[in-house]
């Protein structure tokens, strides 16, 4: 075993299946027999193929893609020694945990599966962290109303999340499917229809904080949120001297336009949160070297754990934002209904 297939994006957009040689496995990295991997709606399809269709690259490769999956441990590299073979692992990493039938995975880039726990809901662990790293970054407090906009996967999971900390959790989408899944979960749909009015939209937000506005926001989509940003702020809280307060953490790969910052913004905190947590695209940490615990708590290895532990427990249910689970043979087909029809898929699974 000496090849492996890898899911590729043509420089057009289009999807592709690409052989090549399994790379030697380096100091701190095993090779995991892969037996789910997710499909990231966002990063993998709205920043990367539907750019490419839009502006097409002539001259580019064929582009491997990827980060989220979850296998069975076949090889030790140096120093991964202590990880047994037949481990069950979820895994993580840009050009690590591609979508492939064998995945070269850093030791920190993974964590066990729990016993019980399918390889499809494992695959999620990536999204998870990423959703929680930001909730994380929001520090939020029991009792708070939080604002969820953009129900992705990552908006789902960290609507769960919050639902499951005693948090009074609003959202916002404009696909009904997205909205009903948080709906069962119990979150509060401020958007009724895509037509509804920012007046009304604003109203139904005091009326569901009970008149004290929005503690945070959550933003977990892609693309233009200028006016996004300004529907916000007329949610959040407001302070006796008028200005709005709170926290607002992006999450998704937004833009917005300053409109007489800081002043529109009162005394709001704009913070990002792009990772699953501290470590990612460090070499050395995701090889092997931790951080002191005592200064570094919650990495992003320790992110991914929580998330399958929260899983594992019944606190969230990552099962139920599966919508397709298809073959290798046919990615292509559930990454164009990711695009054709977002009303219909969300959580698409490869299986190997």
């Amino acid at each position: 075993m000496e090849k492996r297939r890898v899911a590729a994006i043509t420089n057009d957009g289009k999807f592709t299946v690409i052989e090549e040689n399994i790379p030697e496995l380096k100091k701190g990295e095993v090779l995991v027999e892969v037996k789910a991997s997710l499909i990231s709606p966002g990063t993998e399809l709205g920043c990367i193929a539907l750019p490419l269709r839009k502006n097409p690259k002539p001259h580019a490769k064929p582009r491997k893609f990827g980060y989220s999956n979850a296998g069975i441990v076949i090889k030790q590299g140096p120093g991964c020694e202590d990880i047994p073979i037949g481990m069950r692992v979820a895994c993580m990493g840009g050009g690590y945990a591609l979508h492939t039938d064998y995945a070269v995975i850093p030791r920190n880039l993974m964590v066990p599966i729990p016993d019980g726990m399918s390889f499809e809901v494992a695959s999620f662990a990536h999204l998870g962290a990423t959703s929680l790293h930001a909730l994380r970054r929001a520090q939020l407090q029991i009792g708070e109303n939080v604002l969820i906009l953009g129900l992705g996967i990552i908006g789902q999971i960290a609507t769960q999340i919050c639902v499951a900390s005693n948090l009074h959790v609003a959202v916002i989408d404009k696909l009904p499917m997205r909205i009903e899944l948080a709906k069962r979960v119990g979150a509060e749909p401020l958007m009724i229809s895509p037509d509804d009015k920012e007046e009304e939209i604003v109203n139904r937000a005091k009326k569901f904080t009970r008149g004290y506005g929005m503690d945070c926001a959550i933003i977990s989509f892609g693309g233009d949120a200028t006016e996004v940003m300004k529907l916000i702020v007329k949610m959040m809280k407001v302070a006796p001297d008028t200005h709005p307060m709170g926290r607002i953490v992006i999450v998704g790969v937004a833009n917005f336009q300053t409109y007489n910052w800081p002043v529109s913004m009162g005394n709001i905190d704009v913070r990002a949160s792009s990772r699953p947590g501290p470590g990612y695209h460090d070499y050395l940490y995701e090889h092997g070297q931790d951080y002191p615990p005592v200064f570094v708590q919650w990495t992003t290895k320790r992110n991914m754990e929580e998330v399958l532990r929260m899983e594992e427990e019944g606190r969230i249910n990552l099962k139920m934002l599966i919508t397709h689970s298809i073959p290798f043979t046919d990615f292509a087909k559930g990454a164009e209904a990711l695009i054709s029809s977002p009303n219909e898929a969300l959580g698409v699974i490869i299986l190997y």
